[in-house]
């Protein structure tokens, strides 16, 4: 999966030489950052639609799309595809793949670091108890 976004990302970099009357990625490239941004809230919430909606093809195709327009924007912005695989390895050696980092920081005590940190089991959502934060 990370192969295919790095795909796409490199193309995505390729697309800014090309003419934006026949390129879509070098069009919004050229309409700039609030543009990229705009585009990339719409496909989100199209997913949201649909996923709510109950349709799962459309989540795909509407996801596809989302994927398409967040790398745009992380390549006007100067982030690489391995700089988001470091913050969610990051991420996961603290937390676990499935959470998401809390609202304030996580102190870890020095001592409690290990050198080579052992990352934490998977588990699923659904077998766990989430208590939203306030």
């Amino acid at each position: 999966m990370s192969d295919s976004i790095a795909r796409l990302y490199q193309a995505v970099l390729a697309a800014r030489d090309l003419d934006p009357g026949r390129s879509r990625t070098a069009k919004l490239l050229q309409r700039g950052t609030a543009k990229m941004a705009k585009k990339l809230a719409e496909e989100a919430i199209e997913v949201a639609i649909d996923a709510v909606s109950g349709d799962a093809q459309a989540v795909v195709r509407e996801s596809a799309d989302l994927i398409y327009n967040l790398t745009v924007l992380w390549a006007e912005t100067g982030v690489r595809p391995e700089d988001v695989w470091r913050e969610m390895e990051r991420r996961e050696l603290l937390l676990g793949i499935a959470e998401k980092m809390p609202k304030q920081p996580v102190k870890v005590p020095k001592a409690a670091v290990p050198a080579r940190p052992q990352r934490r089991p998977i588990v699923a959502l659904e077998t766990r108890s989430l208590h939203k934060r306030r």
